[in-house]
């Protein structure tokens, strides 16, 4: 198994003091750490550090570590300068990006489609489409491209990318359409799901309809806390600070880990047994001096 960090960049973290320096030099501290990656999140609700521009001061300073998005909603960016943006990323960081990509999580996401005048319907076939438009200009093609929702007729003329086709892209998404648009058409899974059984039982149908390799990945909340008190109460905090609502709501949906180190690896390892191979870890906190806390206690935590 891999095992990333995905660093904290919303407004919440920044009023709490940590500054964008500071995130970079939380990425260097993963690398200096041994983890395989760093990621970033993307959301206009909460006014995070722009993650495209986060992740070229990553691939300045960083030399081995992938670099990703968790996610990155690309309906909020026009296609085509995204995938210049991206395109860069990838010649700057010598092909270590990767892009885990969603169409939004409805009841928490209209507002941003709305900001930039972007249709919420149909936004998972402008997912697809934008990413197929992607592909298709990282691979030299100026040709038309008409998709679902998406139409040019004519197209700039890219660079080549470092890696052949460009950066591979994830989807981070769990219904029963997405595990089937999973295997025709990205390069990952990138799901939370709370249940090890129900991840199990994702992959599986992902890889009976595959027509292309799919790297099955999971992004995980994770706390080291060895009072199972103090650990339930530290998750109530961070799901009220971080989306408004309940633990109880928050963990019908996303997978949390809290406890012992012993604990978080066990947990960890089963999904690894279900078919895991690369982990984001999201540490449950939204203070600078608890994460730099965390952070090599849930290192130290993590199966290898």
């Amino acid at each position: 198994m891999k095992f990333g960090l995905v660093v904290p960049t919303y407004r919440s973290i920044l009023d709490a003091g940590r500054t964008a320096p500071e995130m970079v030099a939380v990425a260097v501290e993963a690398e200096r750490l041994g983890l395989d990656s760093v990621w970033v999140g993307d959301t206009l609700a909460k006014a995070p550090i722009d993650p495209l521009t986060l992740l070229g001061a990553f691939a300045a300073r960083t030399e081995r570590v992938t670099l990703g998005t968790a996610a990155l909603l690309p309906a909020l960016r026009d296609p085509l300068l995204s995938a210049n943006a991206i395109l860069s990323l990838d010649l700057l960081s010598q092909g270590r990006i990767t892009l885990g990509v969603g169409a939004g999580f409805a009841g928490r996401s209209e507002p941003e489609f709305a900001f930039t005048r972007v249709p919420w319907e149909r936004r998972r076939a402008r997912l697809d489409d934008i990413v197929a438009l992607w592909r298709h200009v990282w691979s030299g093609k100026s040709g038309p491209f008409h998709g679902e929702v998406l139409h040019y007729d004519t197209l700039p003329e890219y660079p080549e990318p470092h890696r052949p086709g460009g950066p591979p892209v994830w989807l981070a998404a769990f219904t029963p359409g997405a595990l089937k648009r999973v295997g025709r058409s990205y390069d990952g899974w990138l799901p939370y799901p709370p249940d090890v059984a129900d991840y199990a039982d994702g992959l599986a149908k992902i890889r009976e309809a595959a027509v292309r390799p799919v790297t099955p990945a999971l992004f995980a909340t994770v706390l080291i806390e060895d009072d199972p008190i103090r650990a339930r109460e530290r998750l109530e905090d961070y799901a009220q600070r971080n989306y408004g609502v309940p633990l109880d709501f928050v963990e019908k949906i996303q997978v949390q880990i809290a406890g012992s180190r012993d604990e978080v690896a066990e947990r960890l390892r089963e999904y690894g047994e279900a078919g895991a191979e690369h982990v984001l870890i999201r540490i449950a906190t939204q203070e600078p001096a608890g994460f730099d806390e965390q952070l090599p206690k849930v290192v130290e935590a993590l199966p290898r």
